[in-house]
């Protein structure tokens, strides 16, 4: 069997990693990186943050759709993940090129928290829809399916106990713009740590990279990992840009506090589209299922060393123990393996 398949995010391509192990006899064709493989692109081509940084390659975006949509003439059917604002229009091309092409959307676009228009369009231009949240599948009136979540697959280590040791982490997320307007805080943020191990998490795809040129100097005041869920399973609390990671700690049992920073103009544009008291995953979940706010949030102005500190001060590391449990009970099961037989029927 040949899928056609699209990640153009790095934990979009890490959750179809996981499923691949559950499939056997397929050949990719597509928008993806394996250890052994890669296909046309990967995710590091599509690496961009914010509204004006996807103006600026918007004339790539329409050249990649274009290959796409001649490669799915080769393929038996197609997987797209996550990225709505591309996927959407690929799948639009490709089932009006080929109509009785099986296409399947898994991780689902946020249409709880804006353009819940999409949810027709969803319905109309893919087969099947596949959800990793339990709360967003009746939205879709019976055309959703619950798959389970791919983090409790790809989660090994979780703490079992709460648990007071261990080394302070830093994730200033993965994108280079992140990094630049995060990261310094975090250098700030040392001086409150003076006596405690300090350890920075770096993106796997930079490991042959420059750091200091993509981090700076001051880069080597920390200790550096490569393994964003050994080094949260050995941390005590951590500080972490908004993105997955903050769901991953949330699953493997590390009190963090959400930091984030965006552009003035994102920010606008994004206050004025999205309703949510929340931004953080982790917080929605625990939200939805009744068990009330996980973690603080700390974004644009609050992002700063001293608030920071102050929420790990005021923590309440027990109370965030119990939630992280009660989190995995609502998840329920990881997703690919359920993922990989559907696709096989």
């Amino acid at each position: 069997m040949r899928i056609l398949v699209s990640a153009l995010e790095a934990s979009s391509n890490l959750h179809l990693s996981e499923l691949r192990k559950h499939l056997c006899g397929v050949e990719w064709i597509g928008i993806y990186e394996f250890e052994d493989s890669q296909g046309l692109y990967t995710p590091k081509d599509f690496s961009v943050m914010g509204f004006y940084d996807v103006l600026k390659k918007i004339f790539f975006f329409k050249r990649v759709m274009k290959e796409m949509l001649i490669l799915a003439e080769k393929a038996d059917q197609v997987l797209l993940l996550d990225s709505s604002s591309f996927h959407i229009p690929l799948a639009k091309a490709i089932k009006k090129r080929f109509p009785n092409k099986k296409i399947s959307y898994y991780i689902l676009p946020q249409v709880w928290a804006w353009k819940p228009w999409r949810i027709e369009t969803l319905k109309c231009y893919f087969d099947y829809l596949y959800g990793i949240l339990p709360f967003e599948i009746s939205l879709y009136e019976g055309r959703a399916t619950y798959i389970g979540h791919p983090l409790l697959d790809e989660i090994i280590k979780q703490k079992q106990n709460l648990s007071r040791d261990g080394s302070i982490v830093f994730m200033p997320g993965s994108r280079r713009g992140e990094i630049k307007r995060i990261f310094p805080i975090f250098c700030e943020l040392l001086k409150y740590f003076k006596n405690e191990k300090c350890v920075l998490v770096i993106p796997s795809f930079y490991a042959q990279s420059n750091l200091e040129e993509i981090y700076g100097e001051e880069i080597h005041r920390f200790e550096i990992c490569f393994d964003a869920q050994e080094a949260l399973y050995e941390s005590k609390f951590a500080f972490i840009c908004s993105g997955t990671a903050t769901l991953q700690a949330a699953l493997i049992g590390t009190p963090f506090v959400l930091c984030y920073k965006a552009k003035k103009i994102d920010e606008w544009i994004v206050r004025s589209l999205i309703r949510l008291s929340h931004i953080g995953l982790a917080n929605i979940l625990s939200l939805k299922s009744g068990g009330g706010e996980m973690h603080p949030e700390l974004i644009q102005k609050d992002c700063n060393a001293k608030q920071l500190f102050w929420a790990y001060q005021n923590m309440d590391f027990e109370q965030f123990f119990l939630k992280s449990q009660e989190l995995k009970k609502y998840l329920q099961f990881g997703s690919s393996e359920n993922l990989a037989r559907a696709l096989m029927k």
